[in-house]
């Protein structure tokens, strides 16, 4: 989920209300909050514990609900995690440290630490591009093995063979899935579980419908609505996300287009393409 701001940059929850409701209308399966589509770097620790109160209360136990709990200090996500309310919470979804380039040692321990913290399971979540460091199939495979609060991954690295690894050897509990939109159909096909999204927070419905088509099998009519929607989830990427997503939840009514700096809004003429392409999208 994105997290709406108003003009005055603060958390707008009438549009997080919108919002909650348009995702469970579209038929997601769970939400995340707290991700990094949710800005979340530019919350505080008050916004976020409030942000996920009202998220759960919205939610009245439709969806399941994962929280993003992440870091690269091991220390304080491990306060942090003690500082949340887990009624309603399913799951946490925890990146990779960043910043601070840890070797694949400090990874595991790390998420041997968390997954020992948390009562509730943990997803890891492995995005190289955003963190500055992958996580091997080595190191994924020796957690999902060996600690069984570590129920699943979100692979963001866009690495097919490093996730094959991970599929071929993986326990069979243990869920793959994919970080990457444009990607998502081609790792359904490789056998992943799902997508955590950003497309799909402004076409959820749409979505929801080819990655089910995707897990049934039917790839004929999954390729289908894949190569009609690859334009649009490229042009949410063209000047950065969440800004792209965020606009496009603009103009269809749902929040402003405010971001928190550093992030800005997407430029007019990328917000006109963007425009033309959702209103030939519907």
């Amino acid at each position: 989920m994105v997290t709406p701001f108003n003009h005055e940059k603060e958390i707008d929850y009438n549009a997080t209300k919108r919002l909650i409701e348009f995702l469970i209308e579209g038929s997601v399966d769970y939400l995340v909050v707290l991700g990094t589509t949710g800005e979340t770097a530019t919350l505080s620790d008050k916004e976020k514990k409030a942000l996920v109160k009202f998220v759960v209360k919205q939610n009245n136990e439709r969806v399941p609900i994962v929280i993003g709990v992440g870091g690269n200090n091991t220390s304080h996500v491990l306060e942090t995690i003690e500082d949340y309310d887990y009624d309603g919470i399913d799951a946490i979804l925890s990146v990779t440290p960043y910043y601070n380039k840890p070797s694949q040692k400090g990874l595991e321990l790390h998420f041997r630490a968390i997954a020992s913290k948390s009562p509730v399971p943990v997803i890891l979540y492995n995005v190289p591009g955003r963190t500055g460091v992958n996580m091997t199939a080595e190191t994924t495979l020796k957690l999902a093995h060996e600690v069984p609060n570590i129920i699943a991954i979100k692979e963001a690295s866009g690495n097919l063979n490093q996730i094959s690894y991970i599929l071929r050897d993986k326990p069979e509990f243990f869920k793959v899935i994919s970080g990457d939109d444009g990607l998502t159909l081609p790792q359904l096909a490789m056998g992943l579980d799902g997508v955590i999204s950003v497309f799909g927070n402004a076409f959820p419905k749409q979505f929801s419908q080819l990655v089910k088509l995707g897990l049934n099998g039917d790839f004929v009519e999954a390729r289908k609505l894949h190569l009609n929607y690859i334009e649009v989830i490229d042009s949410l990427f063209m000047e950065g996300s969440p800004a792209g997503v965020k606009a496009a939840l603009n103009i269809m009514g749902i929040m402003d287009n405010s971001l928190r700096l550093p992030l800005a809004p997407i430029s007019e003429s990328a917000f006109y393409k963007l425009s033309l392409l959702i209103e030939n999208f519907r």
